[in-house]
Formats: structure tokens, C-alpha cells, sequence
């Protein structure tokens, strides 16, 4: 891919108008608004659309949504229903490889990459570009005219072979990068999530921005810390970890088995039809915080063979939440406890699709489309919105600071003189 021309006569990076901290803080209270600054975003590999949410309105910025793209067409219709008419569906390599494909032009591009891509498992991927689907990414950077991209995908991105493919490419286009592990409990998640992002920008070193600061510590001080962090600053009076308390507690005993006919939350707060072994597994292991392991002590009788005869890991196999805590990560499969620390912190019960998606900081007015299978996959596998504004406030300080750059060389005569003063006079607390 060659360089864009346009950025080779740029000798240095712009100068940044303001700190990250500052956008959120300004977004947080909804002064960011008054900035009339509408970035034009494509979002690829959306699933249901988390990280695009985390862009636009529903968080309080004004990025503007103007191509998607997904392999699965119910994670489309539910993008589509909340943000436009606008994803496409189909296998991104076919779709690049049409002629009669356009891309728009936007200043942004967003996405995860589907992990297969980056797994050591992938024999094939040498030969077949749909395993690395990274690289139809790049593509849709480089027609799109997008001076900004973030890629979002499993922490063990970073420490793999084609990491460093992804960082010859984008710079080989122009673009400095930057990019980190980030949990999203440290930013209002309620929820221990780590993910790898890597920001891409031209005219500016994300260093400056990215990775953000922390709005949110965790109160016991490293509990379940997965990585070995490289960072660890925080905005000015961070609050605590949010938990599941703080995501569910609010909701009422599950009614039914199948998605309802009542107004979110109740919509998707339905339950399972637990087998007579089910629950008899579930009352043994009553307290919040249990285990396959408190199982098997109280009750080996109901212990699966395969259960006893694994004496080592899997901690969080058939385990109850804590209510003063974050969730687990929260995996397309959260309705099976089998598969994860998935029962509620009193119920006997595992976690509804209202439940893990307030875990996930979906809001309850996000519509889901599909069936219940298929809406879990869409929970499961999304960015957590929250999080997702805060890569969108590092990225939105890096345009601003762009396009007040612009501003300030133009002169008085131009129309770019009231926008800066437009951008000036909603700045000056951003600084």
C-alpha cells in the first residue's frame, strides 16, 4: 500500500489543543456537544455495533456512522437498527474484491479483526488471506482517506507474529502508532475484560492520547490482574471498579424462557429450564464466589467424573458472581455455567441476556435482533460501549486538535475563521 501523499509534507505532528482527560471529562458532562466537530466513522467487523455505540451519542460524542461491515447477518440487522441502514453483509474479502464496491470517505476506522487470524493454531494462514483478515482492514483505511484507525482484538495480539506485519504495513502508509492491553473494569466496565487496541494516526503520535487514562481503580488492588501493565495513571478522582451489583442489581426474579414482549430491561431478562441435576448442583454451592471446587467438596455425589479428574485450573467453571465485584469476561455462552463464572450471586440460576449485556454497559434501549442464540453471540462478542468511548475520547482529541491546527493557519477571510473561533471559544476548558 503506498503512502498517502498528502502527509508527507507535514515535517512534524500537530501540536494537541487538549488532553484526553479533559474530552471525557467535557463529554462526561455534555459540554462536548457544543463542539461541532462530526467525525465520519466506519466500523469494521462490527458485530452487533458496541464499539460504533461507544462513538456516537449514547456515550456523548457526535462521530457520525457511515459504513459497516459483518459476516453475520443478524449482528448487521441489530447494528443497522440502532445506527442506520449502512452495514453491509457479506465476507470482507469478497465484498473488497467487487468492482463495484465504494468505500466513503471517513476519518475514522474502527473494528476487531476476528482473533482466528492472529492464533498460532492457523496453519493456513500464510496462504489464505481470510486469515488475516487484518490486511482487508488496512485496505479500507487506505481507500476510506482515514487519517485514524483502531483495532481492537485478544491481548495476544500484541505478542504476535503478525503484529509486527500490522506495524510494517500502517507505517509504511504513514501512520504512527501506539498501543496497549487494556482491562475495561479500569474505565466503568463491570467487568474484568482484557483487549488489545492499537491506534493508528498520521498527522499526530497517539502516544500523546493513548493509552487513556484509568477512570475507574480497583479497590483490592490487583485482584485478578491478568497482565503486566505498562501504564497506570488515572484522571482526577477515579472512582471504584463498578460491579455486578452496580450493573443488576436492580433487576427482578427472571420471568419465562424466551425473549418477552414487555420494554427493555424485562425483554431480555429471561431464564433457563434447568434439568432436576441442575438444580440440585446449583443449591449446593449457595454463597457468592462458589465453585466447581466447593461442588465437589459439598456435594461429589453431583460432580461431573470429568470435573474431579481435572484437580487444577478452571477456577471459574460452574462459579457464582460476587456481588462487590466486577463479572468475569463475559463469552458468547454466558447462559451455560459449565462454561464459566456464570451464576447469579444468589439465584440459582445462571445470568440472563438483559444481564450480561448491562455486564457488557450495553443500555437497555440498545435493540438486539436476532434469535437467543444468536443474540448472546452478539452480547459476547462486542466491545463494551464504555470502554470504547475512551478509546473514542483519545481520538477525538487527536482530530480536534487537527482540524483547530487547520483553523489557525487559515485566514481571516476563509470560512475556516469561524470555525476556529467556534472551536476556540468551545476549547478553552479543554486545555
Amino acid at each position: 500500500m503506498a503512502k498517502n501523499k498528502k502527509y508527507e509534507k507535514m515535517k512534524k505532528d500537530i501540536p494537541l489543543v487538549a488532553e484526553e482527560e479533559a474530552v471525557y471529562l467535557a463529554r462526561v458532562d455534555g459540554s462536548l456537544q457544543d463542539v461541532k466537530l462530526r467525525p465520519k466513522l466506519i466500523d469494521l467487523f462490527a458485530g452487533a455495533g458496541g464499539m460504533t455505540l461507544g462513538f456516537t451519542k449514547f456515550t456523548g460524542h457526535g462521530y457520525i456512522p457511515v459504513w459497516a461491515n459483518d459476516f453475520n447477518d443478524y449482528a448487521a440487522r441489530t447494528y443497522n437498527a440502532n445506527f442506520g441502514e449502512h452495514c453491509r453483509v457479506g465476507d470482507i474479502v469478497d465484498i473488497l474484491e467487487n468492482p463495484k464496491t465504494k468505500i466513503p470517505k471517513a476519518d475514522v476506522v474502527i473494528g476487531g479483526p476476528p482473533c482466528q487470524g492472529f492464533s498460532l493454531l492457523n496453519r493456513n494462514r500464510d496462504n489464505d488471506p481470510r486469515k488475516q483478515l487484518w490486511r482487508p482492514y488496512m485496505d479500507i483505511v487506505e481507500r476510506s482517506g482515514a487519517s485514524v484507525f483502531v483495532m481492537e482484538n485478544v491481548p495476544q495480539l500484541l505478542d504476535s507474529f503478525e503484529h509486527g506485519e500490522i506495524i510494517g504495513v500502517a507505517e509504511a502508509m504513514g501512520f504512527k502508532l501506539r498501543w496497549a492491553k487494556l482491562c475495561a473494569a479500569d474505565y466503568g466496565v463491570p467487568q474484568v475484560r482484557w483487549r488489545a487496541f492499537i491506534v493508528g494516526c498520521k498527522f499526530a503520535d497517539p502516544a500523546g492520547v493513548f493509552p487513556p487514562r484509568k477512570t475507574n481503580f480497583n479497590v483490592n488492588n490487583g485482584h485478578r490482574r491478568a497482565f503486566n501493565e505498562e501504564f497506570d495513571e488515572y484522571i482526577t478522582n477515579p472512582s471504584p471498579w463498578k460491579t455486578v451489583r452496580d450493573a443488576i442489581g436492580d433487576l427482578p426474579p427472571p420471568i419465562g424462557t424466551d425473549i418477552r414482549n414487555e420494554n427493555p430491561p424485562l425483554d431480555l431478562h429471561f431464564g433457563r429450564t434447568p434439568t432436576g441435576m441442575s438444580m440440585k448442583r446449583y443449591r449446593s454451592i449457595p454463597k457468592e464466589g462458589m465453585n466447581r471446587f466447593d461442588l465437589q467438596k459439598r456435594a461429589p455425589e453431583l460432580t461431573p467424573a470429568c470435573w474431579i479428574r481435572k484437580t487444577s485450573g478452571g477456577t471459574d467453571l460452574f462459579g457464582r458472581l460476587w456481588w462487590g465485584r466486577p463479572s468475569v469476561t463475559i463469552r458468547t455462552e454466558f447462559f451455560k455455567p459449565e462454561k464459566g463464572r456464570y451464576l447469579h450471586p444468589e439465584q440459582h440460576r445462571p445470568i440472563t441476556h438483559r444481564e450480561a449485556a448491562r455486564l457488557q454497559s450495553f443500555p437497555d434501549d440498545f435493540q438486539f435482533v436476532g434469535t437467543k442464540t444468536e443474540i448472546a453471540k452478539q452480547i459476547g462478542n462486542a466491545v463494551p460501549p464504555v470502554l470504547a468511548a475512551r478509546i473514542a475520547d483519545c481520538v477525538y482529541t487527536l482530530l480536534l486538535s487537527k482540524e483547530v491546527n487547520k483553523c489557525r493557519m487559515s485566514s481571516a477571510g476563509r470560512k475556516e475563521a469561524g470555525l476556529w473561533r467556534e472551536f476556540q471559544a468551545a476549547t478553552q476548558n479543554l486545555k
